[in-house]
């Protein structure tokens, strides 16, 4: 195993490994304590007090401060019974660096000076020769305690900052997820309104060319065969589109990269409006330039559902239908219509009350809704309703600059 990955399951593991230092520590102390227990002390003292040293080293992660509490406690009994220097011993030693490792500085300081004060008196109880080396006996152990609580510090401000790392990753991995989702979430209402044009479109025209078919299957059978012939191909359209949109959906699937719809198309979709009677116009003022993927494709189906709102709800008055798109600072869309609505009376309200994206456009159809979503999306402005000269217009202005 690597050295990461020891580091790694020492991490996972803590309290095992806590408690292997102290059994190791215990287990190498109990063999050799007999020789430091002074007459009348019987064995098993020794052995509770280097229980006593031991155990609690087990919990100082967890405790840190009842931790070292215990293990002095312990040094104090061994003191007072005057038992000599043991091996389990080093556990104050340790003891001081897990307060230093996992408490405050205040707190930390304070055990360590409690340490070096036991260690002292120790010291000088035990020290053997002249009062030199007692001296540097004191100093070597107060050293050693010093050396225990820098190396604790450094070692818990490190793991403040490893954490305040990891806590600032787990945030971003949740800001991740919840970007990820608010992307879901548009991309799904974005394919919906491109779902709700291809139908709402496709089949209004299929049941114009439908109805104009049956008519005239028996007065003009060569109309009815054009109409026929049209409805085939709008049928065929609408599939394939509805197959890009799945294949958005589903990447891996064949004829996912069909291109979506662009301005380029809008001439094949005025000439697929075939109402009796009524002619359709396109035209362009201002240099035409080449616009973000997302602005014509919103540019496309804002002209297609206005058409479909014509032939959907155009009366006899209509005769001639415009379609212009003016390039200067933005893109502004003009479908105007020359006649009167014949519609029910939810779709005149829809209609007529739609003013503005900016809030006075309240209408309830799907349509209008519909493309002030797109308008609103591109942050653009949109205005529909009934012309003082008479019939219907939807005027829609997009920013042209970098897609959003």
């Amino acid at each position: 195993m690597s050295s990461v990955g020891v580091r790694g399951w020492s991490r996972r593991h803590r309290r095992a490994v806590d408690s292997a230092v102290a059994a190791a520590v215990f287990v190498y102390n109990l063999p050799v304590q007999g020789a430091y227990l002074p007459d009348g002390v019987p064995f098993a003292t020794g052995v509770l007090i280097a229980v006593g040293l031991c155990a609690p080293y087990v919990v100082h992660r967890d405790h840190p401060r009842g931790s070292f509490l215990g293990v002095v406690a312990a040094a104090l009994v061994q003191l007072s019974l005057n038992v000599g220097p043991l091996p389990a011993d080093v556990m104050l030693v340790l003891s001081v660096f897990g307060v230093a490792a996992h408490c405050g500085r205040r707190t930390s300081l304070a055990a360590t000076v409690v340490a070096i004060v036991i260690t002292c008196v120790a010291t000088t109880r035990w020290g053997i020769g002249t009062t030199g080396s007692t001296v540097i006996g004191m100093v070597t152990v107060g050293a050693i305690m010093v050396a225990a609580w820098t190396w604790g510090s450094v070692i818990g401000r490190r793991r403040v900052y490893v954490d305040g790392l990891e806590s600032r990753a787990a945030e971003l991995e949740w800001d991740r997820d919840e970007q990820a989702r608010i992307a879901t979430q548009v991309e799904r209402a974005r394919i919906a309104r491109e779902i709700h044009d291809i139908v709402s479109h496709s089949l209004s025209v299929v049941v114009v060319l439908a109805d104009g078919a049956s008519h005239a299957v028996r007065t003009d059978p060569a109309a009815a065969e054009r109409a026929l012939r049209d409805l085939g191909k709008t049928g065929r359209d609408a599939l394939a589109d509805m197959r890009r949109m799945l294949g958005v959906l589903r990447d891996d699937e064949p004829g996912s990269d069909v291109p979506q719809p662009n301005l380029a198309r809008l001439s094949e979709l005025v000439d697929s409006v075939s109402l009796p009677g009524v002619a359709v116009h396109l035209a362009t003022a201002g240099a035409v330039r080449t616009l973000p993927a997302g602005t014509e494709l919103a540019a496309y189906r804002i002209v297609q559902e206005a058409l479909t709102n014509v032939r959907k709800h155009a009366g006899p008055a209509v005769t001639r239908v415009d379609v212009v798109l003016r390039f200067d600072d933005e893109l502004e869309i003009r479908v105007t219509d020359d006649g009167g609505r014949v519609a029910a009376a939810s779709e005149v309200d829809e209609n007529t009350s739609a003013a503005s994206i900016s809030g006075a456009a309240t209408g309830t159809g799907h349509g209008l809704l519909g493309m002030r979503e797109r308008v609103r999306v591109h942050g653009g402005t949109m205005r529909a309703g009934t012309r003082d000269v008479g019939g219907f217009e939807v005027v829609v202005s997009l920013p042209i600059g970098d897609e959003r």
